[in-house]
């Protein structure tokens, strides 16, 4: 893994700007205005690798979301925005991807502290997706049409369909990548032209707040963006199960998906979840064995293993097991533990000790059953919340370890013997998951084939990267419909058929 550069450290100004922003006092905003949680209440946010606080977030209530709501509602029939220009949207947007490259620097060193990852990775891959995310969606909001309909009936009908913002969208984000989930997410609602109630997670609120600022300073009429932070089982049951959210989406674990989709039962609300996995690395016996183990490696340490689509699964044929399982394991042994904002880092902390805990009861649970360890797995004795990287072989299917999703990173490696691709594909697909798969192969028939076989919402290539214009989401339990791409817009949208006879 490569380390970044020491030009890649935060400049002073940029460490003092976000010190300064995170430990000031903070509100809620909805309805245009900052405003102070109903009960009055805050809880502590600390830096995941040395247990700092922070600053103090403010804890909302059902009380604040009923403020929020109606706060979204009224924005929904206000003609500032209900009646806005495609155009004028668009416009807004781009000066809000504008606004938040002028605000990089602070903005990824905000996330470093907050969240734990690396200043490299937050800098040079989190923001720019951020704001490439919310760039590619503003182009989205003049393209949003229905189509003309020839009809079979009897009569002369002009037919067609109308897109229509689906109303209050309650959107639920996480701790791993906090800005570029939230912008996810907002960017296509606000596209639609939907009013939108964000709520990020309690352990990394910070940015979201930052971005809050930005957006109260772009122009957007009063209500259409609102921010509230809290715990999960308060703001988030309460935005979940209101009457007045026409959408809810989620990013999170599955069991909350399916608390989510219970609430959201009340109203039938529309609802996108993307949810766990568990995804398989095959590298096929013709794969660049150097350019697959760096994949393999990469996959499941980046962000500390704390992605949805980690590669937590690694299948490879028995040609190149060992040379593959040991450069995947003298990667992990050389990588470098520390501080987002240390520039050698290479790896930062998970993001809380129960996070740790939990990632090696996994650990221990596996080796009890009779999993091998090639290197890590050990506690830490040190400050902070860090896990080494781990390799198991040795596992079987039934193994919780292997079976369930960690969110750490965990990598558990497997041999096949089989070149066929439809028990390769049996063995990749005994999951309970269907985010992602990735594949690694010099043959085009074996690419395409396994790319059909497979049961993923998304398979990647030889290194095939994910974008804003590409679909994302889950088959199985990794949840419910897409985003990004055409259909994450218009999944914030309704369809509305018009027959007017003449």
């Amino acid at each position: 893994m490569n380390t970044i550069s020491a030009t890649s450290a935060p400049t002073i100004p940029s460490l003092r700007e976000a010190r300064a922003f995170a430990g000031r006092k903070h509100r809620l905003f909805i309805g245009g205005n900052w405003v102070d949680p109903a009960e009055g209440q805050g809880f502590a946010t600390s830096d995941p690798a040395t247990g700092e606080k922070l600053g103090e977030i403010p804890r909302g209530s059902d009380v604040d979301v009923d403020r929020a709501v109606a706060a979204a509602r009224k924005a929904m029939e206000d003609p500032a925005w209900r009646d806005m220009k495609p155009a004028q949207r668009a416009r807004l947007m781009e000066r809000l991807a504008d606004a938040m490259e002028s605000a990089m620097d602070e903005l990824g060193v905000l996330e470093s502290l907050d969240n734990g990852k690396s200043l490299r990775d937050a800098r040079n891959f989190d923001l720019p997706h951020a704001i490439a995310t919310v760039r590619y969606n503003a182009g989205w909001a003049t393209k949003l049409t229905g189509e003309t309909i020839s009809l079979s009936g009897p009569g002369n009908w002009h037919a067609f369909t109308l897109k229509e913002p689906v109303g209050v969208v309650a959107q639920i984000v996480p701790w791993n990548a906090p800005l570029a989930m939230a912008c996810a997410k907002i960017a296509p609602a606000l596209a639609a032209g939907c009013a939108v109630i964000l709520k990020p997670a309690e352990e990394t609120s910070l940015t979201a707040l930052r971005l809050a600022e930005i957006i109260a300073e772009i122009g957007f009429p009063d209500g259409v963006f609102n921010l509230i932070t809290g715990y999960g089982e308060e703001v988030g049951a309460a935005l979940t199960a209101h009457p007045g959210v026409d959408k809810v989406t989620f990013t999170g674990s599955t069991e909350v998906g399916r608390h989510i989709l219970k609430a959201a039962a009340g109203n039938f609300k529309r609802v996108t979840l993307e949810l766990g996995g568990k995804t398989p690395v095959i590298i096929m016996p013709d794969a660049d064995v150097s350019k697959a183990t760096m994949g393999a490696a990469m996959s499941i340490f980046a962000n500390a293993g704390q992605i949805c689509n980690a590669g937590s699964r690694l299948f490879v044929h028995e040609r190149h097991f060992e040379e593959v399982v040991d450069g995947v394991a003298k990667i992990a042994e050389g990588i470098k533990l520390g501080g987002g904002l240390d520039p050698d880092t290479q790896m930062g902390p998970v993001i809380s000790s129960a996070q740790r805990n939990r990632i090696h009861d996994y650990i221990d649970g596996g080796l009890a059953d009779g999993a091998s360890l090639r290197t890590g797995g050990k506690r830490l004795e040190r400050t902070g919340n860090f896990v080494p990287p781990t390799v198991l072989t040795g596992t079987s299917a039934e193994m919780a370890v292997r079976r369930e999703e960690i969110f750490g990173p965990v990598l558990c490696a497997m041999s096949f013997s089989e070149d066929d691709l439809d028990a390769i594909a049996a063995e990749a697909n005994a999951s309970d998951y269907g985010l992602g798969a990735v594949v690694w192969t010099s043959n085009l028939s074996a690419a395409h084939g396994l790319a059909r076989k497979l049961k993923a919402g998304t398979v990647r290539v030889n290194g095939g990267g994910l974008d804003p214009a590409l679909p994302f989401g889950g088959f199985k339990q990794s949840g419910w419909g897409r985003e990004n791409g055409r259909e994450g817009l218009e999944a914030y949208t309704e369809t509305k058929s018009v027959a007017i006879s003449y």
